[in-house]
């Protein structure tokens, strides 16, 4: 198949030939005549109008023409154009009244008159070409050699055409030139191409903005899962292209099917394509297509009874009166389309009333199409069709339409489309022009800063200025051109009512509009959408449910992007995004929420007063501290006695005090690790039990002096354990463990550290011990001396007084020694604040236990058993013995 490049070249070639055979001048000798005469010129069907500058239009005016029969005897006939187009002929005479509103206006090109030649391309290719040849020439029969060229002038820009495929092909021809043409109804993207078509501009957006637009809305409702219908052209295959392009790019939702529709009705074909649609799970149908292939979809919907679907209209059958009808709105009602932005023209229905031909000062043309558009509207008189016209479909006045019908069609202002393209155009060249005419000499744009004139004005002047217009119309619309010669984009989006009277209509819901400071924009009134659903809402149309936060979605296999499974986010991760791709991990400090849609701080866990283990740890190491207080003050209160003066009050009351500071020392492991508490803890926690075993190991050695005194000649061991000794002893024994703790903290101190090694989820807040050896000599020093206590008092049990206090710390030490066994396992085993409790529950328990078995039987003695507080009952004299 030829493409439109090698299709450009051919028209090129042969254009430029017939430009050239055109302007070719017959061989005949000078002495005979100095004039020439032009091969041949077309008679085309045109209104001209004089003027300092003239504009050309292309239009179809007529659908289609005839070509005689050819023959190479005789002179080629002209064709002759068939089927009169009143809405062709109301868009031809749009632009005749912007020209004469633009010669009314004071302020546009003042002391210039706009002249216009506007040609009727009947619809086809050569009749558009043979129009844009006159434009192109401009001259008459023909002309003088020693004089100017006389005849119609060429013009200097041109509005059309309304077919992409002719606007290609005369664009090509005119771009040579640098012509400019302003075409107000061909959407094809390639047109855009600045290289192929170096003056070609337009007022109608591109087939790739229309699809943006459909993106717009299928991203305002959330519809990712659609079905895509095309025409078999250029129309169809580029917007497919685009969409799939721009969805891949955007992300924003997927083809569930596309399907290429046959350029006529094909049964087996069709009724595929809709069960194809059946089937899939897509709710959202967009159709890309020319209006009759989608009277052939829509038939086939109708026969299956296909419905609950949304139909979203491309804007060649967004209008389409035929399929606007009662019996097709249970399946097309609620349908979205875009179409090309209607506008007002104030003052357009009053021009076309006066249109006649007595008016018409131009009516010496035999084919003028004022006269026809008066005959076809009164009198229905046509020449006689050619074979076959009638069975192509087209609309000829047969009687069965009336002058109503065709009047109300021509004055209908209420929907002003492509004649709203047509007027911007003209403007759009006026305000260049205008700009052009402005220009203050020697600050020119062109060479040597000139500017251009109205007596020599050239086409690539004007083209330089129309680049660069931007005006606003009297309806508020921004026109201006960017660099690949497209207008500012907009779009009014039209919605399919279907009426409680059965009857329907459509009407515009929104905008759909590119500005140079915004970009794409969407503008919805959803209170007027119609939706042809039960519920009244939007559809909802998609592969697979969004994600929502805290999972991520995992694409499917060998399936579109749009279809996926989502995975809840793993521990520690998050994801606060819908459709999210991945889980992020949470700092280091943070752990995810339970919805893992966040991350949190992660939860500090340390021994705290809040708690109830602190609580009852807290509460058992004051009601220590009280007992020892209360024993304390007993002692003190009844220091003068047997039993307290027995007991070596001294070391008594230095023990209850070190028992005091072991049950305080325990509040230190309670409450958020700080550094001070930390280093403190232990070498408090050390030094108090130090300073009360090493009392306790005084009091047994002196036991033992004292039963070894009592023996002949042992009084001579009593001078080693003196009160001096004795404190000597404690303050030395007391002072190693200090010595000891003062390197540890020197060395390597404990510290606060948050470790997350025990919880992911949780920050267990710790003082890490800094050196091991230190802590493993600060307890094996206590141990050792416990150990020793223990050894001696249990060798003096047996000695022979009746309160043998040996006993008392032989039984104290033994759970000291069981407490602290049973400790080392524990604290090993217990993890974060639990290994604090162990510790604190073990400084509490032996505190407990050494108070209770030392202190505890003398208490009980000087309170409850006062008779038994004598040195007599003491010493065991006078009790009898079996």
């Amino acid at each position: 198949m030829m493409t439109f490049s090698d299709i450009d070249v051919i028209l090129c070639m042969v254009l430029i030939l017939q430009i050239f055979s055109s302007s070719f001048c017959s061989n005949v000798s000078s002495s005979v005549s100095s004039s020439c005469q032009l091969q041949g010129q077309f008679h085309v069907n045109r209104i001209h109008k004089t003027g300092d500058v003239v504009l050309g239009g292309l239009f179809t005016v007529h659908f289609f023409s005839v070509l005689p029969e050819l023959s190479f005897t005789s002179e080629q006939q002209e064709p002759i154009c068939y089927g009169f187009n009143v809405l062709g002929f109301r868009q031809f005479q749009t632009m005749a009244f912007a020209i004469d509103e633009i010669n009314r206006n004071s302020n546009l090109l003042p002391n210039v008159t706009l002249g216009y030649s506007l040609y009727d391309n009947c619809g086809t290719l050569g009749d558009a070409f043979r129009a844009a040849l006159s434009m192109l020439s401009g001259q008459g029969d023909q002309f003088l050699l020693d004089n100017n060229c006389i005849g119609t002038p060429p013009v200097l820009g041109v509005v059309g055409e309304s077919s992409s495929t002719r606007s290609i092909a005369i664009s090509a021809v005119l771009g040579l030139y640098r012509v400019p043409m302003v075409s107000y109804f061909a959407t094809c993207s390639c047109l855009s191409d600045r290289q192929r078509f170096p003056s070609f501009f337009r007022t109608i957006p591109s087939d790739a903005f229309q699809v943006r637009a459909i993106l717009q809305i299928l991203k305002r409702f959330g519809w990712t899962w659609v079905g895509l219908l095309i025409s078999d052209n250029d129309y169809g295959l580029n917007a497919a292209r685009s969409l799939q392009s721009d969805l891949a790019q955007s992300g924003g939702g997927c083809l569930a099917y596309l399907e290429v529709l046959p350029r006529s009705y094909d049964t087996a074909e069709h009724r595929r394509i809709v069960n194809v649609m059946k089937k899939s799970t897509a709710r959202v149908v967009i159709g890309f297509a020319h209006e009759n292939q989608m009277i052939h979809v829509i038939e086939e919907v109708v026969k299956q009874n296909v419905t609950g679907l949304q139909w979203i209209a491309s804007e060649a059958w967004t209008t389409a009166t035929r399929l606007q009808t009662p019996n097709l709105m249970p399946y097309l009602g609620g349908t979205l389309g875009i179409a090309i932005r209607r506008g007002e023209i104030p003052g357009l229905r009053d021009f076309l009333l006066r249109i006649s031909p007595d008016s018409d000062p131009y009516n010496n043309y035999n084919n003028n199409m004022v006269r026809q558009f008066w005959e076809y509207t009164f009198q229905c008189h046509f020449s006689p069709p050619p074979a076959g016209w009638l069975d192509t479909g087209g609309a000829l006045c047969t009687g069965q339409e009336d002058l109503e019908n065709v009047a109300t069609t021509f004055l209908d202002m209420s929907d002003l489309r492509p004649e709203y393209n047509v007027y911007k155009a003209v403007y759009a060249l006026a305000y260049a022009l205008d700009d052009m005419l402005q220009c203050v000499p020697g600050r020119g744009p062109f060479s040597g800063h000139s500017c251009a004139s109205l007596q020599k004005l050239q086409p690539w002047q004007l083209l330089y200025y129309l680049e660069k217009i931007n005006f606003t119309t009297a309806f508020g619309d921004q026109v201006s051109f960017d660099e690949n010669g497209d207008a500012l984009p907009i779009y009014d989006v039209m919605n399919w009512r279907w009426l409680p009277d059965g009857s329907t209509t459509v009407h515009n819901v929104g905008v759909v509009k590119k500005s140079a400071s915004t970009g794409e924009e969407l503008t919805l009134d959803e209170d007027r959408i119609f939706w042809n659903f039960e519920s009244k809402k939007p559809p909802r149309s998609v592969c697979s449910e969004s994600c929502p936060p805290g999972t991520r979605v995992a694409r499917r296999k060998g399936e579109p992007v749009c279809c996926f499974d989502c995975i809840p986010c793993s521990e520690g991760k998050s994801s606060n995004e819908t459709d999210s791709m991945e889980c992020i991990s949470c700092p280091e400090d943070f752990w995810s929420s339970p919805q893992r849609d966040h991350c949190i701080p992660k939860t500090i866990e340390f021994l705290s007063y809040h708690e109830p283990l602190g609580i009852c740890l807290t509460t058992a190491s004051l009601l220590g501290t009280l007992i020892c207080t209360i024993v304390l003050g007993v002692f003190i209160y009844h220091r003068s006695t047997p039993m307290v003066r027995a007991n070596n009050s001294e070391l008594s009351f230095l023990l209850l005090l070190s028992l005091k500071l072991c049950f305080l020392c325990s509040l230190l492991f309670i409450g958020r690790p700080r550094l001070w508490t930390c280093q403190l803890r232990h070498a408090a926690f050390g030094i108090s039990f130090v300073l009360c075993v090493s009392c306790i190991l005084v009091k047994t050695m002196v036991v033992l002096a004292v039963f070894k005194a009592s023996k002949p000649g042992g009084g001579a061991s009593l001078k080693w354990f003196g009160a001096v000794q004795q404190r000597g002893t404690v303050l030395v024994l007391t002072s190693i463990q200090a010595a000891i703790c003062t390197a540890w903290l020197v060395s390597s101190s404990p510290a606060p550290h948050k470790n997350t090694q025990y919880h992911s989820d949780k920050i267990v807040y710790e003082c890490v011990i800094g050196s091991t050896v230190g802590f493993a000599v600060l307890l094996g020093y206590i141990g050792f001396l416990a150990i020793l206590s223990f050894l001696l008092a249990f060798l003096a049990r047996n000695l022979p007084d009746n309160f043998n206090e040996a006993k008392l710390i032989t039984f104290s030490m033994l759970i000291f020694c069981a407490v602290w066994v049973a400790f080392i396992p524990a604290y090993i085993n217990s993890p974060g604040k639990y290994a604090d409790a162990v510790e604190v529950f073990a400084i509490l328990a032996s505190s407990l236990g050494l108070l209770v078995a030392l202190f505890g039987p003398k208490c009980f003695i000087i309170l409850l058993r006062p008779e038994r507080n004598t040195k007599k009952a003491i010493m065991g004299r006078g009790t009898s013995k079996t």
